[in-house]
């Protein structure tokens, strides 16, 4: 066990810190499953962010009066140089967007799904912040016009899109209304379930009023170009990555992943089925009896048994996983909206890392061989492995670096590594596993080459018409690649339009990843020494979800 380390200056001052900001957004209190302020929403107004803008201007004046006393501080500082200055630079654009997966408005509801739902007081908590609920979605509104009135509008299709999903929020039998059925499951008395209904009425009304005036005053002022520019995006990509990307190579090496993996899945067809196309492998693996699953109950069973396994082969050899870590609960989702998640523990373990799998009413029977790898990507050793580990090294990193330095290039980009890593460690030797893998790889790549094309203006491959990216084109793109339906092609589309350089920072996390254990590998061949793979997943996952940049420049030291 690596001894407890002993806290300094700089982990109180980034302890400090992450305070503020909770106490600014109590979401992300309850998100991390710390008790109290459980009925309280931050300010979205034009003041709150402007309150959350000066705390960061004010906190990165601060860091150049610390000393760091170990490389952890370094790290810490180099860390909130970077994720501040970012923050004060995105705040100084003055936009607010608006898309289909990641506004306020999401999050205000999503976070009712992460709240405890047995009790009477847990039942007393929502209805509390249901009732706060329309004083949240009033300040987004605000900041939503503020943005317009200085010239700020996201695309047509991106406020069509979101006027629509809160719309449906408050339709009957929706998200909203499902909180009343489970209050009435539960058991608890009937003052608290007719809290939660009357909390319910009260957020249902406010999201039909903000969809109302998303349609009717902000419609009006939408552009319908979808871009944003190569300037913004270079932006909100290192919101992602916490690194600013040389675009237009990062654009070329998606087109060259892309091509390799293409190649590698004609290959891997051949071997399922001689002369087969990628399509015809695939249709054959469907058809493979013992490799379906039929129904929920099956897909939950199967999910955790993977789970289970992956857990018990690799701790000790490739990982370090002890207890509580070593427990991971998979679920059948209470939405139905299509997709596997991850949610991680509370700071106490009480509540464990948990996948869950959303499934659509319409689907009833799922394929394990596309399905393998999301289980690897988002349990063992993907999301879980590296989310609960920072939840527990308590006595190793401040609760900032543990919960509050969070990039999606390092969570989604290990995730990727992880799933190539179970190929390298023979876990998808199976050839039907190992075309889901490659599937879930290509789908990353294309989504590089698209997102950054289309956003930045560079022009598609000469097998797209070599013109400048747009919608019509990406759709056809996005189609051939992704393995998806019509529908959730259609919002994932959505996504990557409204939601700019997000998507890409799976496969650019992934790229960083590899390169570090490259020249770790390297290093020790030129140095006589043997490389140690455990000792070197310790050392990544033991620093926290940093940006790229950082975590380049940790692991250089």
């Amino acid at each position: 066990m690596t001894e407890p380390r002993q806290p300094t200056a700089v982990d109180a001052f980034a302890e400090h810190y992450f305070a503020q900001t909770l106490e600014l957004s109590p979401e992300d209190a309850t998100y991390l499953g710390m008790p109290g302020r459980e009925t309280e929403y931050g300010d979205y107004s034009p003041e709150g962010k402007q309150q959350r803008a000066q705390l960061d201007a004010a906190t990165l004046r601060e860091l150049v009066t610390l000393t760091p006393a170990d490389h952890t501080d370094e790290v810490t500082l180099h860390a909130m140089r970077e994720r501040l200055t970012l923050f004060t630079a995105l705040h100084e654009t003055g936009r607010e967007d608006l898309n289909n997966i990641a506004t306020p408005a999401h999050s205000a509801r999503q976070i009712l799904d992460l709240m405890p739902q047995s009790t009477d007081e847990d039942f007393a908590n929502i209805a509390g912040r249901l009732k706060n609920l329309p004083g949240a979605l009033s300040g987004y509104w605000e900041s939503l016009s503020a943005a317009r009135r200085a010239g700020n509008v996201s695309a047509t299709r991106q406020v069509q899109a979101a006027a629509g999903q809160f719309a449906s929020y408050a339709a009957e039998g929706g998200a909203l209304e499902q909180l009343v059925t489970a209050a009435q499951a539960a058991g608890v008395s009937e003052n608290v379930v007719a809290d939660v209904r009357r909390g319910v009425d009260g957020a249902c009304h406010a999201y039909l009023d903000l969809s109302l005036k998303l349609t009717d005053r902000l419609l009006p002022h939408a552009p319908a170009a979808d871009a944003v520019g190569a300037d913004y995006y270079r932006l909100v990509s290192q919101n992602f990555t916490g690194t600013a990307l040389d675009l237009e190579e990062t654009y070329q090496w998606g087109l060259e992943e892309l091509d390799r993996l293409v190649t590698a899945q004609e290959a891997l067809a051949e071997q399922i089925a001689t002369g087969a196309s990628v399509d015809e492998a695939k249709e054959k693996l469907n058809a493979d009896p013992a490799r379906v699953l039929h129904g929920t109950d099956e897909l939950q069973k199967w999910m955790q048994r993977l789970s289970d396994q992956a857990i018990a082969d690799l701790r000790d050899t490739h990982f370090d996983i002890p207890s509580p870590i070593d427990q991971l609960e998979c679920r059948i989702a209470p939405t139905t909206d299509g997709g596997v998640y991850y949610t991680g523990p509370s700071e106490d373990f009480a509540r464990p890392g948990r996948m869950w799998w959303s499934v659509p009413p319409e689907d009833t029977e799922f394929t394990t061989w596309a399905e393998t790898t999301t289980v690897y990507h988002e349990g063992v050793p993907g999301h879980h492995l590296q989310i609960a580990t920072a939840v527990l090294i308590k006595d190793q990193l401040n609760v900032w670096r543990r919960n509050g330095c969070f990039t999606s290039g390092y969570a989604e980009g290990w995730a990727l590594y992880a799933e190539d890593l179970m190929a390298e460690l023979g876990y998808l030797e199976d050839p039907g596993d190992r075309m889901g893998m490659l599937d879930m790889q290509r789908m990353r790549a294309a989504r590089v080459v698209f997102d950054i094309g289309l956003h930045c203006g560079f022009r598609a491959p000469a097998e797209w018409g070599a013109q400048v990216w747009n919608p019509v084109i990406g759709r056809a793109f996005l189609k051939e690649h992704l393995p998806i339906s019509e529908a959730q092609l259609e919002f994932e589309l959505t996504r990557y339009l409204g939601w700019p350089g997000q998507a890409p920072s799976y496969k650019v996390g992934q790229r960083v990843f590899k390169r570090i254990r490259a020249e770790r590998e390297q290093s020790a061949r030129m140095s006589g020494q043997g490389f140690d793979l455990r000792a070197f997943h310790t050392e990544l996952l033991q620093l926290g979800a940093l940006g790229l940049d950082t975590l380049r420049w940790a692991m250089q030291k």
